[in-house]
């Protein structure tokens, strides 16, 4: 089968990272991030666009110096239960943390949100970066790494198998012989492992895509490992197309490394396109857009994040950047890590590791709907993404990429000119997993 490329789009309301000035756009209501008929009209025109999948990412802790959505923002497996009963086909992809979540209940909210969208779920599994959340569940500290991937680990395998407490003939429903179950295809999960002691059976059958998808975010060793074994969608971090080349190749190796078929492990890399009419107007208005976000005293506080919340602004902005790598322990440890090895090695002071970390560095997928094509071509085809998960600042943005840009990537045949399937996992070109206890007796 013709590999073809896939796009989703992430939903950010009134701004995310590196988007400290959307609030003030006019073109933006300011309620965008709780506002459901925002959300839906975006999920809309992605669905006119025929894009794969709508993303909603989560964090549970937050302090005044976070981007403005993260302040006030709906629950995504709320937000997508909305959403659902407004579309049809467009994929819906919901993140939740393994850490701060008991596996029955995951299964149970997925499950519904796949039978209410008609096999269209996603979950995107989490560990959860923001170590306060700890806090916000009865835990003085957040989990370590290994225990915190372990439990991810975990949690996804019992969350499968509560999935299959049904199988697909399980419910008969027939009147003559006053049959409504077939109660020897129901199966309790009876599953005790090192992080979770789960009965089972779930409540709920199998969905048209016999499963929600599972998706993952994470660049750590631990996080790629995760995905290897269990995501079937990434979420990948942007970078230079090296970088994103370099991790493509990493994450298909090691899933191949445990037996999966690589090609069923897609990569979503995140980017912000800027379209305009021109290659000039397109990177005026990026540059325009990174000064519209610009703001230093916004940008030093959420540099805390990655270590722990903590707040920079105690320290001396000209003095050498502090000895916090302690802190990134338990959170962001490999990006947390990251700023303290580049601070070291160029001697850097707090204000410069914030300048330099938030220097402008536009879009490669900035410029006029061919150049922009162009990139995304240039980045499929050369094995740096199997797809894009894109953010837009406005409803206006989405709707000329999809008007401007989807059009030229459907001629050159690189993108789908209708929805090959009813399900996220038809449209992913993912194959249905077998019932895990009609595969014990089949064999």
């Amino acid at each position: 089968m013709t590999r073809k490329l896939h796009l989703a789009v992430s939903a950010y309301g009134v701004g995310g990272p590196g988007q400290h000035g959307l609030w003030k756009d006019p073109r933006v209501p300011k309620n965008a991030s709780i506002d459901i008929q925002y959300y839906i009209r975006q999920a809309q025109i992605a669905e006119q666009a025929l894009f794969d999948a709508f993303f909603v990412v989560d964090s549970q802790f937050i302090t005044a110096d976070y981007p403005s959505h993260y302040l006030n923002r709906l629950e995504p497996l709320t937000l997508l239960s909305a959403v659902a009963t407004h579309t049809s086909r467009i994929g819906l992809v919901a993140t939740a943390s393994s850490t701060y979540n008991s596996p029955f209940n995951l299964a149970r909210r997925f499950a519904s949100l796949d039978q209410i969208s008609g096999g269209r779920a996603a979950w995107n599994v989490v560990t959860s970066f923001d170590t306060g959340t700890s806090r916000n569940y009865g835990l003085d500290e957040h989990l370590d790494y290994a225990t915190r991937y372990g439990r991810a680990l975990e949690a996804v395998q019992v969350v499968r198998g509560l999935w299959d407490s049904y199988e697909d003939d399980a419910f008969p429903a027939d009147l003559d012989a006053n049959v409504f179950l077939d109660p020897a295809k129901l199966h309790a999960l009876n599953h005790v492992g090192e992080h979770f002691k789960v009965a089972g059976p779930l409540n709920i059958s199998r969905s048209p895509q016999g499963q929600p998808v599972i998706f993952q975010a994470g660049v750590s060793e631990e996080g790629r490992n995760l995905a290897a074994q269990v995501a079937e969608g990434i979420y990948a971090p942007g970078g230079s197309q090296a970088e994103a080349q370099a991790y493509f190749r990493d994450i298909k190796r090691r899933a191949e490394a445990v037996g999966r078929d690589p090609q069923h492990v897609l990569i979503f890399t995140g980017a912000t396109p800027v379209v305009a009419g021109t290659d000039e107007e397109a990177h005026r208005r990026s540059r325009e857009i990174f000064e519209e976000d610009n703001d230093f005293d916004r940008k030093l506080g959420f540099l805390g994040r990655s270590f722990g919340a903590y707040d920079f602004s105690r320290h001396d902005l000209d003095a050498p950047f502090p000895d916090v790598a302690h802190l990134a322990e338990k959170g962001g440890r490999t990006a947390g890590q990251a700023i303290v090895d580049r601070a070291a090695a160029e001697n850097l002071t707090l204000r410069q590791v914030v300048d330099t970390l938030t220097e402008y560095k536009p879009s490669p997928f900035t410029g006029a709907p061919d150049t922009v094509a162009d990139a995304i071509e240039e980045w499929f085809v050369t094995g740096a993404a199997d797809g894009l998960n894109l953010r837009f600042r406005a409803l206006e943005d989405l709707e000329r990429f999809a008007g401007d840009v989807v059009p030229v990537l459907q001629k050159r045949g690189l993108f789908r000119t209708e929805y090959e399937a009813d399900t996220l996992r038809g449209n992913l070109g993912l194959p249905i997993p077998e019932n895990l206890y009609t595969a014990k007796v089949a064999q």
